[in-house]
């Protein structure tokens, strides 16, 4: 791992929902990986890249509108422009879903869910390049 690892937390809204059951659609799960590797390369370079590839993308446990979600990414190679990452969602909070409890119930899990993964690869253009914006990046 190049630098520090860049969480985003996110709850999974009814506007995200878009199967039945308040099933969310997985590529939400890529737009939050695109901010993550955003501010990855912001960290990184000082520019926010170009997103050119995702590969190896797998969805591994379903999410929920109400879900309380984390979103992680990591630099692990760095060519001349391009920077390879990988990326992680997990379900940290989720809905209780119980007909004895209030709709509003949620319950905080013990461990988090793992629910994607996926290797993505952006590039900064060397003009664009400034250097390390975050001390952990250096």
């Amino acid at each position: 791992m190049i630098g520090k690892k860049v969480v985003l937390r996110v709850r999974m809204s009814a506007r995200d929902a878009h199967y039945a059951g308040e099933l969310v659609n997985g590529s939400r799960i890529l737009d939050f990986w695109g901010d993550v590797g955003t501010e990855l390369m912001i960290r990184n370079d000082g520019d926010e890249s170009l997103f050119i590839s995702y590969k190896d993308v797998e969805f591994l446990a379903p999410v929920y509108s109400g879900d309380f979600m984390e979103y992680h990414g990591w630099i692990e190679e760095r060519g001349g422009s391009s920077r390879v990452c990988k990326f992680e969602a997990y379900k940290v909070i989720e809905l209780a879903k119980d007909d004895n409890l209030a709709l509003s119930a949620a319950n905080v899990l013990e461990e988090p869910v793992l629910c994607g993964r996926a290797t993505g690869t952006l590039v900064v253009r060397k003009p664009l390049q400034r250097g390390a914006q975050d001390e952990a990046f250096k």
